[in-house]
């Protein structure tokens, strides 16, 4: 060990109360996300001598073996907490990964299914809570023990749907992101679905210690508010989405939280809410104290490609000239990078408003110009040309329109990156040494197509067999064969995994990116609900919502990514990269692929990358430490060249970002390996390394 390594393991102390430098007590390593560790017991010089220090199997994969973990750890005083597939709560030793405790929050309740990606922890003096969200609850335990504090709202937790702009009945809502604290508030975002009818997107600040709300900011303004005249007269009281899903970022010493907010609904045609849509697809800065708007910067305008903002912002101090000036950058899912100074949110590299391309579907406005930064260049390919397409889908390429920001059309459009990223919600990390920020990248293209809105029979007439009901209204994202594909599950064996009440409630109020069905005719969703593999008695109901008649013109074909006839994508590699940039500069100090397919190794192709899901950590040591891809490998990268120093399997995909941390003065690295997504393998594993 290195002589700064020993006294920082055992004397360093961190900003945050009750923690030190050998932690890390939030998602982001610390409460300016940076993703980075000062600790440097791992380095370049023997990283490649990390070995398994401890395997924990969480018990808790759903029947069938699908499930996913997301969670990136946390780890205070040497006890790890992070969620499982189940969304359970649990409590490790974080040297051995034995479990202190377990918290199952539908122990008593029907169970829901979202991920989950870490918690949050509070102290103090004695008090030391962890806040986290499960279903539409958010929930306050004793770190000790992990029992619910009973002066927490209503005996431990609170229903995230009170206390919005409007009432949403059963409407999607959960928080699949972990919230910030500041002093002894919990401000917290939330995920909605993406559809007409969705819950509006509040930002909310909750008093720790009792649940109470403290403010709400409304990311659909109310009159009078700044940003009404962004939207159609009365937007608020039926607009929903533009909301905080993936994380936000506090800057305790200026008391200012920066929220990255998603689009508005429904995605992808926007006839029924002409405007810009702020806050939509905005950084907001406010005062994390009073939830007051001190500035915001909106990079998509009147988004129809679901370019939400997909990652908690980093903060970081750059060197403009001969002045250092407090930034904070923020990651897109179009592959850009946006730098602005932290107090007044001024760009800090030039972003010109260019002219984009316009719809030709009826009743849609497009905003006719878009923020494009000057610098840094993009880390993940925007535009498409024929000499990128795979020779076998040119025939395909050339009925598509292609153009970056083309609005979605009829003919289908290439969104490149696609649907998720570019960026994505595993975030970047930064430096604080060389203000370089770490981002891996995917380059996958997705197609948006549209149609005429689907106007639907009268409930008088003869209603239609499941299996039509199923071809007309789910084949398109969830296949004919039921096996799923991209956004969409498997809808096979459904029944030994979700109950038909559960069933029932998403076909009427949707979930996540599913749409509502609710203007079906009931015998039809009975049918629907028979044909997926549920027996329905006479007195069961398949209305749990009222009927809500869809307005808007153009319905969403379905979520596509576009792949060749070997199921890979349909433009040439790289598919997946990982990027060191400068934000002093803004110019790149390396690039390379990340990731690779063993079938095309196996015909002596190099290495192409693939997508990705999960984020890099980098160290003092020298080290970025990424998992994220689809072969299933956990990487340790040289952070000055780019150079692979280390790399091992894990028991699936690590589609999750890692944490390090010291114990009794040795460094671990630890990372969820719980697969699931892109058809891949599905594991229960949490897997933690360290020097022999």
């Amino acid at each position: 060990m290195r002589p700064a390594s020993f006294l920082l393991l055992l004397l360093a102390g961190c900003t945050t109360g009750g923690t030190s430098a050998v932690d890390w007590p939030v998602t982001g390593g610390e409460r300016g996300n940076s993703r980075y560790s000062a600790l440097d017991q791992i380095n370049t010089t023997n990283v490649a001598q990390l070995r398994v220090a401890w395997i924990y199997h969480t018990g808790d994969l759903p029947a069938n073996g699908s499930g996913e973990i997301q969670a990136t750890p946390i780890v205070v005083a040497g006890v790890l907490y992070t969620t499982t597939p189940a969304l359970a709560v649990i409590a490790l030793r974080a040297e051995r990964g034995t479990l202190l405790w377990k918290f199952d929050p539908f122990a008593r309740r029907e169970r829901a299914s979202h991920v989950n990606r870490g918690v949050v922890y509070w102290t103090d003096g004695g008090d030391r809570r962890i806040l986290f969200t499960a279903g539409r609850r958010l929930y306050a335990l004793d770190a000790r023990t992990g029992r619910p504090i009973p002066t927490f709202g209503d005996s431990g937790s609170v229903d995230l749907g009170a206390g919005l702009s409007r009432a949403i009945g059963d409407a999607y809502l959960v928080a699949t992101s972990p919230g910030v604290i500041y002093k002894d508030l919990l401000i917290q975002g939330m995920r909605v679905a993406e559809e007409e009818g969705a819950a509006p997107g509040d930002l909310r600040a909750y008093d720790v210690r009792s649940g109470a709300i403290r403010w709400t900011f409304h990311t659909i303004p109310h009159p009078g508010e700044f940003g009404y005249d962004t939207w159609p007269a009365g937007a608020w009281r039926t607009a929903g989405g533009a909301n905080s899903w993936a994380g936000m970022t506090v800057d305790t010493v200026r008391g200012i939280v920066y929220a990255p907010t998603g689009s508005a609904t429904p995605d992808f045609y926007g006839g029924n809410r002409v405007g810009a849509n702020l806050f939509a697809n905005a950084l907001l800065a406010l005062d994390a104290a009073t939830g007051k708007r001190l500035w915001h910067f909106q990079t998509v305008h009147h988004d129809l490609w679901d370019r939400d903002l997909p990652a908690a912002p980093n903060l970081v101090t750059v060197t403009r000239g001969a002045s250092r000036v407090d930034a904070v950058a923020q990651i897109a899912k179009s592959g850009f990078v946006f730098l602005f100074d932290r107090q007044s949110g001024k760009p800090l590299f030039e972003v010109a408003e260019r002219a984009v391309p316009a719809s030709d579907l009826r009743g849609e406005h497009a905003w006719p110009t878009q923020p494009f930064p000057i610098k840094p260049a993009p880390f993940a390919r925007q535009t498409i040309g024929a000499a990128d397409v795979t020779p076998a889908e040119l025939r395909r390429f050339r009925t598509l329109r292609s153009a970056f920001f083309t609005p979605p059309s009829r003919e289908g459009s290439i969104v490149l990156p696609g649907f998720d990223g570019g960026g994505e919600w595993g975030g970047a990390a930064v430096d604080p040494e060389t203000a370089t920020l770490y981002v891996n990248g995917s380059d996958v293209p997705w197609i948006a197509a549209m149609r005429e809105a689907v106007r639907l029979p009268p409930r008088s007439s003869v209603p239609r067999a499941g299996l039509l009901v199923y071809a007309a209204s789910c084949a398109a994202c969830h296949g004919s064969d039921r096996r799923g594909r991209d956004r969409a599950p498997s809808l096979i064996s459904l029944a030994t995994r979700r109950s038909k009440q559960e069933v029932r409630r998403t076909i009427d109020w949707g979930r996540g990116f599913m749409p509502s069905f609710a203007s079906l005719p009931a015998a039809e969703k009975r049918a629907l609900i028979e044909y997926l593999g549920y027996e329905l008695a006479p007195s069961d109901t398949a209305d749990s919502a009222p009927q809500r008649p869809r307005t808007a013109l153009y319905e969403f074909v379905g979520y596509e990514r576009w792949r060749d006839s070997s199921g890979f994508p349909a433009i040439k590699p790289p598919w997946g990269t990982l990027s060191a940039i400068d934000l002093n500069s803004g110019e790149y100090r390396w690039r390379i692929p990340l990731g690779e397919f063993a079938a095309l190794r196996a015909r002596g192709i190099g290495v192409t990358g693939t997508e990705q899901y999960g984020g890099p950590i980098v160290t003092r040591g020298g080290l970025v430490f990424i998992a994220a891809t689809q072969d299933a490998k956990f990487r340790a990268f040289d952070k000055r060249t780019g150079r692979l120093l280390w790399e091992t399997t894990l028991p699936a995909p690590g589609y999750a970002t890692p944490s390090t941390f010291a114990v009794r003065g040795r460094q671990f690295v630890v990372v969820a390996a719980g697969g699931g997504k892109l058809g891949s393998k599905s594991s229960d594993a949490y897997v933690a390394f360290t020097l022999p």
